[in-house]
Formats: C-alpha cells, structure tokens, sequence
C-alpha cells in the first residue's frame, strides 16, 4: 500500500496508462501473480483495492478537473479551474476539536503519515442532475476521526471549508453563508466508503477540486462532499449544514442520492454523465448512487422520502 503524500504531474502516469495499469494489475491479481510484476511495480504507486470501486469508464481528468461547483471561486462550472490557483495549500492543518479525547490543530502532513492511501474508483452524482465517474486517491474518514479519538458521546460530524476571502474570490459575494459547512452523521462518518480524497488519478488534488483534503461520500449528492475542510468537530447534536439552512425545502440534512425523491425544480430520476456532449443520453438514477448493497442498513426504519 502506498503512502502518497504529493505527487508533481510530471512524474505521475498519463491517464491512458494509469487506466492500462488498473486493467492489468486487476488480472495480475486475479491470477495470483501480482508479485512479478518486478520493476514494472516500481515505477507507478501501487493501491490497495477494497473492492467497492466501480467497473464503470472514469472520467477524464480534464473533464473531472474543469466542471465544478465551487462557490468560493464563482457560481459557473468553469469559474474554480479559472480561479483557484490562487488558493495557497501549503502549509494547511485541520482543527479537530469536540467530543475527541485528543483536540487539536493536526498538520496534514503529520496526518498523511499516519494514513493507509489507498484508491478508489466512485461514481460521483451532483444535486443537478449531472454526473461522473472519478478515480480518487484518500484514505478512509475513520482513520482521521480515531487518530483523534471519538468519545463515546459523538454522534454527529461537522466539518467546515476554509475561509479565505483574499484567495476565494466567491467568498467576497454574499452568494452563500462562509464559511461552508457541511455534517454527517457518526456512523456515515466512519463507514468505509467514507473518504477523505487527497488526489485523483494518481495525482495531487487540484485546488478547483477542493486540495489539499476533501470529503468524499459516494453515496450522497456532490454538495455533501465539502471541499478544502480546515476544521472538524465532534457533536452530540445533528449540525446545520450550508444548505440546508438556506433552503430545507429542497436541500436536507441526509442528501442520498434517491431517483424516488425529486428536487422541487427538477427530477432526480435521470441524470446525465458529464463527457457526453450536449445530446448525451440521460441514464437512470440508481439509488444512493449504486451502493445501496453497503449503505442501506444505515437507514433501517427511516422514511427516506421525508429524511431526506
């Protein structure tokens, strides 16, 4: 298992290759062999897989890295790829305070040493209606929230962006409240597919995809996925996030992806994969994105129609 702490593009896999490789490396390891691949495995980071990728095409790494939603650099998709180089990523730490037995200010590079890297291919569904399928480089949420220490009477997970108005152009416009908050609930929290995303495709995260450390949740609509997160607390109360204090009505607090559920301007039932051009055909919606087998068991006895 690999410990990618910052990769420089020049010296990562071309994408086309890194796809060649998965494909390889995954028939390497069905037929026993994986150990001769030799030098071969010296020359490109090696993943552990824990099998919740999807068999899906991912998307490519222009078109992941160009069609965002990031408020803090503008409302348009194309305003964080245009803006957020100016965004400064290093140093950077994470405040982790709350109902842990060890708070504090936690560097992330003394974070990454601690940290199983590992890969992970997830679909990934934005509240609009759009879609993509990323290859992302993280390790598992539990891991941070144990580094920290859970007490027994955490029940909720709230995490906070970074509020930098001088280097996020967005945050100079009353579009949202800043600093973004986002929540989860514990057990989402510590659930495996759960990760915190350092990079994608073998490479260190771009800044208009939320660098250097982002949430990731697959089976919740993008916004849940908050980006640039500087601050974590441990509460005993369920935190408001961003928007759901802006507009209950469409956006709650759970936010699984649910093709049964509409948003009140447009279905959730279709949704279109981002690459296909304006005519690509719309496919449907599957619940909680896919992962239903993993996470359905979270939600036993809720009704996800009015918990949404």
């Amino acid at each position: 298992m690999s410990k990618m702490h910052s990769l420089p593009y020049s010296t990562v896999t071309p994408e086309q290759t890194y796809l060649n490789r998965r494909a390889l490396l995954g028939g390497i390891a069905g037929a026993g062999l994986l150990a001769a691949t030799g030098a071969r495995a010296q020359e490109v980071p090696e993943f552990q897989i824990k099998g919740f990728d999807t068999t899906e095409t991912p998307n490519s790494f222009k078109e992941i890295t160009t069609y965002n939603n990031f408020y803090e650099f503008g409302t348009g998709k194309e305003d964080p790829a245009r803006y957020a180089g100016s965004l400064t990523t290093d140093p950077w730490s994470v405040e982790i305070d709350g109902l842990v037995s060890r708070p504090g200010s936690y560097g992330l590079g003394d974070i990454l040493a601690k940290m199983d890297i590992d890969e992970r291919i997830y679909r990934f569904r934005c509240v609009e209606a759009w879609s993509m399928v990323i290859p992302w480089n993280g390790f598992e949420l539990r891991q941070l929230l144990e580094l920290a220490g859970v007490e027994p009477s955490a029940k909720y997970v709230r995490f906070e962006t970074l509020y930098r108005p001088e280097e996020m152009p967005g945050q100079k416009r009353a579009i949202l409240d800043w600093p973004y908050v986002e929540g989860l609930r514990l057990d989402e929290a510590m659930h495996p597919l759960t990760i915190m995303a350092t990079g994608l495709y073998g490479k260190t995260l771009p800044n208009q995809n939320g660098a250097p450390l982002r949430l990731v949740v697959p089976w919740k609509y993008g916004f849940k996925s908050i980006k640039s997160v500087v601050k974590i607390t441990l509460m005993e109360t369920q935190p408001v996030n961003t928007w759901k204090a802006i507009n209950h009505r469409e956006y709650g607090f759970y936010s699984n992806v649910n093709p049964e559920v509409d948003h009140p301007r447009w279905t959730q039932a279709s949704e279109r994969r981002i690459g296909g051009g304006v005519f690509a055909p719309r496919i449907a919606t599957i619940k909680f994105n896919g992962y239903e087998d993993q996470v359905a068991s979270l939600y036993k006895g809720m009704n996800l129609s009015k918990e949404y």
